[in-house]
Parts: structure tokens; C-alpha cells; sequence
């Protein structure tokens, strides 16, 4: 990739390298682009030795599902973002996600194993790269986190506001988007969709908050 899009240049991958220097960096990781149709699967649970993958452009969404076909979302994938990056450096353990497409992707797929080891040329900005990739895991690591105190709440109205509050405090606005539709939100919280809707319409009837769409309004 001689001209790499403004969603690898900005990413947080090759934050501090220089732009002129990224070609020459994914030769060196051996990267592949590829593109992926609406609901096909980047990669399936189960799948070994996977890619360190950038998403170019498109959504993605990783995601479980159990034997009876019950959907959780674990986190959304914008442009920019990596994913697999943790099975990737640990070829030997199958895949725990499934990374399906949520609109027609573009994806860069790279080599794991020439990211920690340095390759004949010792590019100058390999250290740099093993420092964002450094970076990148700790803050998914605070993300999952985050997931969790959504889902160990007991209540559907308590997983909702806890999610609805990070939102906002996120967005430091009462008035933000989510990046998910009803069905995503509720597979996100791991709960029922009818009965979330439910608690969305009784919490708008408390003045609690208001919505249209994915906009929501905190009071």
C-alpha cells in the first residue's frame, strides 16, 4: 500500500510516525487489504493464527453466540480501529469472537509476528509501533472493563442508565448518539430487546431521558 488512507495514517497504530514512513512500515508487516460484504465474517470464533486487522472503512461489530443462536455484542469497530489484535500476537489460541461485517468493509490484515520482532532493515519506527500497540490493548482492557459494569448490573433499567450515563459523560453533552440500533443495544447489554424497549419507554414517561433513534436526551 504505496498511498495509505487517512484511516491508517490517523490511526492510532501509527500515531507518531510519519506519514512518509508508513508504506515502507506495512511492507514490512506484510499487509493485505481486503474487502468484506454486509454481514459476511471477518473472522469466526474458533479460527487460529489470525491477522492484526485495521479497519479502513465500514463498521464492524465482535461478537458471541451461543449454541441456540443468542447474539451478545462485546464492542463496535470504527475506521481506524484494530481488532484481533490479541489473538494475533498469541497465534496458538483459537479465536473467542466472531468479527462480523455491519456494512461493506475495507479491512488491512498485517502480520502480528513482525510487529514484535525487529525486522533486517531495523526500522526506526518499529519501537514506536510496539509503543501504540502497548497502548491500544490497555485502553480495550479499560473498555471491557467498562462492559462489564454495564452487564453485572441486575436490571435492565439499571444496564441501560449505567450505559446511557458513560455515554453522555463521554460525550460530555446531555445530548449524544449511541452507535447502536435497538437490537445491537439490547444484544450489547445482553438483554431482551421487547423488554429494553419497554424500560426506554417507562424511563421517557419518568422524564428521565427522551430519544429518537440512536439521539438521546439525559434530564
Amino acid at each position: 500500500m504505496d498511498n495509505p488512507s487517512a484511516a491508517v495514517s490517523n490511526s492510532l497504530l501509527f500515531a507518531g510516525i510519519d506519514a512518509d514512513d508508513i508504506p515502507s512500515m506495512l511492507r514490512c508487516l506484510s499487509a493485505v487489504e481486503k474487502s468484506y460484504k454486509k454481514g459476511s465474517y471477518i473472522c469466526r470464533s474458533g479460527d487460529i493464527r489470525v491477522p492484526l486487522s485495521l479497519l479502513i472503512k465500514g463498521e464492524i461489530h465482535l461478537q458471541t453466540e451461543d449454541y441456540w443462536g443468542n447474539r451478545t455484542i462485546l464492542a463496535e469497530v470504527a475506521p481506524g480501529d484494530i481488532f484481533s489484535e490479541t489473538h494475533a500476537l498469541v497465534p496458538e489460541i483459537p479465536l473467542s469472537v466472531d468479527a462480523v461485517a455491519v456494512s461493506e468493509c475495507t479491512v488491512l490484515h498485517m502480520d502480528a509476528s513482525r510487529v514484535l520482532q525487529t525486522c533486517s532493515s531495523t526500522c526506526g519506527f518499529h519501537h514506536r509501533l510496539i509503543q501504540n500497540l502497548t497502548g491500544i490493548l490497555a485502553s480495550k482492557n479499560l473498555m471491557l472493563t467498562e462492559k462489564l459494569e454495564h452487564v453485572s448490573r441486575r436490571t435492565t433499567r439499571d444496564k441501560l442508565l449505567s450505559y446511557l450515563s458513560v455515554r453522555s459523560r463521554q460525550a460530555e453533552s446531555s445530548t449524544f448518539e449511541i452507535p447502536f440500533n435497538r437490537q445491537q443495544l439490547a444484544d450489547y447489554l445482553a438483554v431482551d430487546r421487547s423488554a429494553m424497549s419497554s424500560e426506554l419507554s417507562r424511563l421517557r414517561r419518568e422524564g428521565l431521558l427522551d430519544y429518537e433513534r440512536n439521539r438521546f436526551t439525559l434530564y
